[in-house]
């Protein structure tokens, strides 16, 4: 027997919408259609392939309280596996769930209303699942909240670290029983929406995933399991490969932080001897980031046009960066930026203007130099025009000024000394005084 798998994970449905427009046709957001092509394609290729099951690994909008037309649209996806009698095991991420342990998340609707062949994983549990090729077990670990532990009396006077790893070692206990529950004639997979150890983030660190806590990878990494589906972390990344425990990614870039990453979802085909799988990539719209550093150049806007023709815009999202000084501000013509970039899916303009304060004028009179004052102004009328005499008579002036303000300095020195000593003798004769009258 072979299993044929479709694991994918984190579409996000509503994310990165900033980058976007509204389609006066369909009155929806570009980068919206954008999501909902892909996660189509993915759904596509499940079908054509006759896959036995479909994994998802959980996170299927951007928070718990979705739009309702983001709801429909991943409905409308998603029911195409049920027409097609492909079962779906759909996993509790934790932006699926709502901010407290207990809540319920935005999947169940999917278990309120008996969609025929969908699971929802919202607990540690083991699914046996029929599929064409024959029988299946999957065991679910949806995204756990520290506030599970948090309430109890146990964790009173625990720092966040413990409990962590009380936490964690909850969850390894109660997957061991899962695991020596499962019957060792059937193939097992998990699939678990967590942080592992071993991952490397991609953007959603700044959707705020990085609060919770992570797994060792030990834990899922058990050789009763034929494969291990993640979700989580949009990065694709194969953390273990026997078994198998990889995180497809998400299916769409949210924003720049992905601009480097590959978007798609595994196909796995699980048969006597280890898994094979394959990564399959989606033509996810491609983000570009221009850099420049205009501050010497002569004309900026001439190197900015330079630099935008040099490189392919058609259907991106860009987002076009430079520094350069104030006074070279009035040279930049935006409007003509603008038209330069019109080929781009969207732009953005970010200038940054830099502080004739941020950096010294001349190399070696930073903040921790370590020149005296009048070494310092040599250095800095070599770079003037002025005539070399009225350099002389300055840096004469210069020395003669703080000759004039040591002079002063030590004569201020000297009579606070003078001073002291007069309150010292003072303050001993009056001692001799009080003692002659004991």
């Amino acid at each position: 027997m072979v299993l044929r798998i479709l694991h994918t994970a984190d579409t996000h449905l509503g994310s990165g919408l900033l980058h976007g427009r509204i389609n006066p046709h369909t009155g929806q957001n570009t980068r919206f259609e954008d999501f909902v092509s892909t996660l189509g394609m993915v759904i596509d290729r499940a079908i054509s392939e006759s896959v036995d099951l479909v994994l998802f690994g959980g996170d299927a909008f951007p928070n718990a309280t979705p739009e309702p037309a983001h709801q429909e649209a991943f409905a409308r996806q998603f029911k195409r596996l049920s027409e097609a009698q492909i079962p779906t095991v759909l996993l509790v991420g934790n932006h699926d769930l709502y901010g407290r342990a207990g809540a319920s998340a935005s999947l169940n609707i999917y278990t309120a209303l008996g969609v025929p062949g969908f699971i929802v994983g919202d607990s540690l549990t083991t699914h046996r699942i029929e599929t064409r090729s024959g029988p299946v077990q999957v065991v679910t670990l949806p995204w756990v909240h520290r506030s599970t532990l948090l309430t109890k009396d146990v964790t009173r006077g625990m720092s966040l670290d413990q409990v962590d790893e009380l936490l964690v070692q909850r969850i390894e206990t109660a997957l061991e029983g899962e695991i020596r529950g499962l019957d060792p004639k059937v193939p097992a997979l998990l699939t678990a929406h967590a942080m592992m150890d071993r991952a490397v983030y991609g953007a959603e660190r700044h959707l705020a995933v990085g609060k919770g806590f992570c797994l060792p990878v030990s834990l899922v990494a058990r050789p009763e399991f034929k494969y291990v589906a993640l979700g989580h972390v949009h990065r694709h990344q194969i953390l273990c490969e026997d078994p198998p425990v990889i995180y497809p990614g998400s299916i769409e870039r949210v924003d720049f932080g992905e601009e480097k990453e590959d978007k798609g979802f595994m196909l796995v085909e699980i048969g006597e001897g280890p898994a094979r799988y394959e990564f399959i990539k989606l033509p996810a719209r491609s983000f570009r980031t221009l850099q420049l550093d205009l501050a010497e150049s002569v004309d900026p806007q001439a190197a900015l046009l330079q630099a935008i023709g040099s490189i392919v815009l058609d259907g991106c999202v860009v987002r076009l960066r430079y520094s350069l000084h104030t006074h070279q501000a009035e040279q930049i013509n935006l409007e003509e930026l603008q038209r330069a970039l019109a080929p781009a899916f969207s732009c953005q303009i970010q200038p940054q203007l830099i502080s004739k304060l941020a950096q010294p004028r001349v190399p070696g009179l930073g903040e921790n130099s370590t020149l005296n004052p009048v070494e310092a102004l040599k250095q800095y009328l070599q770079t003037q025009e002025s005539s070399e005499e009225f350099q002389r008579d300055l840096i004469t002036a210069a020395q003669r000024l703080l000759e004039g303000e040591g002079a002063q300095r030590s004569k201020t020195a000297t009579r606070q000394s003078t001073e002291i000593e007069g309150d010292m003798s003072t303050m001993t004769q009056e001692k001799l005084d009080q003692l002659r009258l004991l």
